[in-house]
């Protein structure tokens, strides 16, 4: 077959590898200038600066099988030991988070009532909701109010820069969701996912990876393994209809360039932004229009690089997450030199800062140079950051994270019935199925199955 994918992501790299692969001709269309999306690693001067996702959990059989098959089990690095440790902020100090019984016990981020509430939840029988919860919601009748707080909270600005009280639980944790419905409590629900995962063989806890060159290894080594001519950049794809022979006819632009070509079937791996200006059919129909509405909140980060003593604090561990009750400027710091070697020169300490999300989406915003400012005070006082960064980089994403937000069924429902309506068109990315690198990754697979 003839397969166009729309999109150079993780996603559409994904697909269009796995499409060639197993034999089909393939054709790949980027709006951008490069390949890779999200995921961008550069070397410069000595510190290796991710400007989106900054590690990998291998989760799979299959992506274990894939960075094999890509040749990159060499450059395969495992997150240090060091970074085993997670800190939240409480109070203007970083606590670390419990990592085992004793500390369970002894720390200071929940209080006792909070204790035998987590206790008291292994007692919860299974139950299906009627309708759709939002994280804050469903932590709450399981472990209580200060979790959410002091935890769930920080975590999901962390990890989708979103909002816990409008985030789907059925949609962006559907393994909370079933463990619910399977077990009651949710410890015992993700214990028992967790043995499963030992009695197939695999780690019960998924490691923490990365490349020695940063994540853009992967996605460089899934296009070098793409034809010559398969890829076609700043190629920005405006509509989707029927051709010949009931073919799909794709017409798409570069600069004043305008270029159609027929393919057997279409693979879009593009934002839901993109999706929502296509024209798929010959009347001009853009029938995912509706997407336009999704949230996607700006985020930005500071890769920051200092000298070893202009940091107070040891950075022994992972990063800090930031509760919105402790009013900071900053989600999150990721200890970058502490999570893989190689990412600093030596003598210097490497971070990024993240800013912005649903909550906070006019930080983002701001200038760099009152961006940085206002992140310094907050380095300051949190890690005991002294001085000037010897190194900065800034990347910002206007359209950052879609939100599973409640009511998220409309969106998915309405890329089900274009799918139904124009058999031959395959829709997938981070607008469903998933937002981690992982998801994407998992989405291009499904794509080039279901095309096959």
């Amino acid at each position: 077959m003839k397969v166009a994918v729309i999109g150079g992501g993780a996603t559409g790299l994904s697909a269009a590898w796995q499409l060639s692969r197993a034999g089909h001709e393939v054709r790949l269309f980027e709006a951008g200038a490069r390949l890779g999306g999200s995921v961008r690693s550069d070397r410069s001067e000595g510190w290796l600066v991710e400007s989106g996702p900054n590690s990998i959990q291998e989760n799979s059989a299959e992506l274990i099988a894939m960075i094999a098959e890509l040749g990159l089990g060499a450059e395969r690095v495992e997150a240090s030991g060091s970074s085993k440790k997670r800190f939240i902020v409480l109070g203007g100090k970083l606590v670390a988070l419990p990592a085992g019984p004793l500390e369970f016990f002894t720390t200071p981020v929940m209080s006792a009532r909070t204790k035998w509430l987590i206790f008291r939840e292994l007692t919860k029988k299974p139950r299906t909701r009627d309708r759709d919860t939002s994280v804050g919601e469903f932590v709450r009748d399981h472990f209580g109010s200060e979790i959410v707080e002091r935890i769930v909270q920080p975590f999901i600005s962390g990890i989708y820069a979103g909002d816990p009280e409008r985030l789907s639980t059925r949609h962006a944790f559907p393994t909370l969701w079933e463990a619910e419905k399977s077990s009651g409590s949710l410890i015992r629900g993700l214990a028992k996912g967790a043995k499963k995962r030992r009695e197939a063989g695999r780690p019960a806890a998924p490691k923490l990876i990365s490349f020695r060159g940063g994540l853009q290894a992967l996605t460089d080594a899934m296009a070098s393994r793409l034809p010559p001519g398969a890829v076609e950049l700043g190629a920005e794809v405006r509509r989707a209809g029927r051709g010949e022979r009931a073919r799909w006819r794709i017409e798409w632009v570069r600069g004043q360039e305008c270029a159609q070509e027929e393919f057997d079937a279409v693979v879009s791996a593009v934002p839901s932004q993109s999706l929502s200006r296509l024209e798929i059919g010959g009347a001009g129909e853009r029938p995912l229009e509706v997407l336009a509405q999704v949230e996607q909140p700006p985020v930005a980060s500071l890769f920051l690089g200092f000298r070893r003593e202009q940091i107070r604090h040891p950075l022994d561990g992972f990063g800090v997450l930031v509760p919105s009750v402790e009013k900071r400027s900053v989600l999150g710091i990721l200890f970058n030199s502490t999570l893989f070697e190689g990412r600093a020169p030596d003598g210097h300490v490497a971070l990024t800062v993240m800013c912005g999300g649903s909550l906070q989406a006019d930080i983002a915003r701001l200038p760099h140079d009152q961006l940085l400012a206002t992140v310094q005070r907050d380095l300051a006082e949190l890690i005991g950051a002294q001085g000037e960064p010897v190194f900065v980089r800034r990347s910002f994403w206007p359209r950052a994270i879609p939100q599973y937000n409640i009511g998220y069924d409309r969106y998915l429902d309405a890329i089900s019935a274009c799918e139904r309506t124009w058999a031959g068109l395959f829709i997938g990315g981070n607008v469903k199925g998933g937002i981690a690198l992982t998801d994407c990754l998992k989405s291009g697979s499904s794509l080039a199955k279901r095309v096959s």
